[in-house]
């Protein structure tokens, strides 16, 4: 049977069933559900982020305070090796008015401002082999009441 040009055109004319017309609303209201989960999960792991590196700031200054006093006493060895630098675990200034004095309010007083106002440390000097205390509150960084302590010791 001959084809006629009404059988070509028949054949290459698709009509599209009704289902696949284009994107319903339904499958556009699950991909934005699915890419605003996505946004709140990056959002989140950002938060996340920050309050980590909060805390692991806190953490480093806390180990730079340590030895800040290390060198404040290696300044004055005479005192720190009698013992003249041993305070327990304290987070109010000592006050100033010597050497010493002076040291250990400014001490305290950098803790204070760089760690928060709960910052305290403590000195323990024998001999020449000293340890020195630094505790803070790290609930910024945990998101919680957390007390964190960095302990070092050193030779004076």
């Amino acid at each position: 049977m001959p084809m006629t040009h009404s059988h070509i055109r028949s054949r290459r004319s698709f009509a599209a069933p009704r289902s696949v017309r284009g994107v319903g609303m339904v499958e556009v209201l699950v991909a934005v559900l699915v890419l605003a989960i996505g946004l709140l999960g990056v959002a989140a792991m950002q938060a996340t982020a920050l309050r980590n590196s909060q805390s692991a700031l806190e953490r480093s200054q806390g180990v730079v305070y340590t030895y800040s006093i290390f060198d404040a006493m290696r300044a004055n060895q005479a005192a720190a090796r009698a013992g003249t630098y041993n305070m327990p675990l304290t987070c109010a200034p000592p006050g100033g008015g010597t050497i010493v004095g002076d040291d250990q309010t400014n001490w305290i007083q950098s803790l204070q401002r760089d760690l928060g106002p709960t910052a305290c440390g403590s000195i323990a000097c024998n001999a020449d082999l000293c340890t020195v205390t630094v505790q803070w509150d790290d609930s910024r960084g945990t998101g919680g009441s957390v007390t964190e302590s960095f302990t070092s010791t050193a030779r004076i």
